[in-house]
C-alpha cells in the first residue's frame, strides 16, 4: 500500500466536502438536531418525574455512540459515491491505484468528518443539557471503536450493492442503518424490544457495544466479557463485508459494469 496515494484520495475528499458546503448537513446539522430532539425528550422525563437525568444520560450517550456508527459509514459510502456522481470511477480504476488504498483514504477522511459530527453532538449536549461525555472517561474509547467498524462494515456492504445493482442501490446508504437502529437497543436495553425480535438483536455486535456503553453511562463500569462479544461479532461483521465486497468488485469487473458510470 502507498501511503501517498492513501493521503491523495483523502485531500481529494477534503476538496469535495470544501466546494460542497450542503454536505456539512450530514455531519454538523443533523448531529445536532438529534442532540437536541433526544436530549429534549430526556428532560420532558425529568419533568415528569419519570427516569430524570438518568434517563436523559441515557439518551444523549446513545445518540453521542449513534453518530460514531452513522458518520462512519456514511462517510465511507458517500465517500465512494462520489465518484459515481462525478462519472470519475472509470479514470480512478486504470491508474495505478489499489482498491484498499482508495477504501483506506476515504476512512482517512471520513474520520475527520467522524469527528466534527461527534464533536457536534458533544458540544450540543454540554451547551444545552450539561452533559458532558469526558465524564466517562477512556473506558469509551474502546466501544466507540467497535462501533467505528461496524460502520465501516456497513458502508463496505453498501458500496458493494452500488457495483451489483447501480445506483439504485444508493438509497440504503441514508437506510441501511436506521433498520439497525431500533434492533441494536440503542436507547434501552434488549428485554424492551418484542420477544421475537431478541434473538436476531443478540446477533448485532452494535447491540451488545450499546449495552456496555449503558452500563458505562450507569457507573456499573466495564463489562468486558459482552465487550469481547461485540469485538468478535464485529470482526466477523467487517470479514463479511470484506468477502461480499470482493465478490461484488469481481463481477463489476466481469460484466463491465462500469460502463454505467461512464
Amino acid at each position: 500500500m502507498k501511503w501517498r496515494r492513501v493521503a491523495a484520495i483523502a485531500r481529494r475528499q477534503s476538496y469535495v466536502l470544501k466546494r460542497s458546503p450542503h454536505r456539512f448537513y450530514d455531519i454538523t446539522v443533523w448531529p445536532l438536531v438529534d442532540t437536541l430532539l433526544f436530549g429534549s425528550i430526556g428532560v420532558f422525563f425529568q419533568q415528569e418525574g419519570g427516569a430524570g437525568r438518568a434517563g436523559a444520560a441515557y439518551l444523549l450517550s446513545g445518540i453521542l455512540l449513534w453518530h460514531v456508527v452513522y458518520q462512519a459509514q456514511i462517510g465511507l459510502a458517500t465517500g465512494f459515491m462520489e465518484e459515481t456522481w462525478s462519472r470519475t470511477l472509470l479514470s480512478l480504476m486504470v491508474t495505478p491505484l489499489r482498491e484498499a488504498e482508495y477504501v483506506a483514504g476515504v476512512a482517512l477522511f471520513g474520520l475527520v468528518k467522524l469527528a466534527l459530527g461527534i464533536g457536534a453532538v458533544a458540544v450540543t449536549a454540554f451547551a444545552f443539557f450539561a452533559f458532558d461525555v469526558t465524564d466517562l472517561g477512556f473506558s469509551l474509547l474502546p466501544v466507540a471503536a467497535i462501533l467505528l467498524a461496524c460502520g465501516w462494515a456497513v458502508a463496505l456492504f453498501v458500496i458493494g450493492l452500488v457495483l451489483r445493482f447501480g445506483t439504485g442501490a444508493e438509497a440504503l446508504a441514508w437506510g441501511i442503518l436506521f433498520l439497525v437502529m431500533p434492533l441494536s437497543g440503542v436507547f434501552y436495553p434488549v428485554d424492551a424490544l418484542p420477544a421475537a425480535l431478541r434473538p436476531l438483536s443478540l446477533t448485532l455486535p452494535t447491540t451488545h457495544a450499546f449495552a456496555v456503553g449503558r452500563e458505562l453511562v450507569a457507573g456499573e463500569g466495564m463489562d468486558w466479557g459482552r465487550l469481547g462479544v461485540a469485538a468478535l461479532t464485529g470482526a466477523l461483521l467487517v470479514a463479511a463485508s470484506l468477502v461480499f465486497l470482493t465478490r461484488m468488485l469481481a463481477v463489476f469487473r466481469k460484466r463491465g459494469f462500469v460502463t454505467r458510470y461512464s
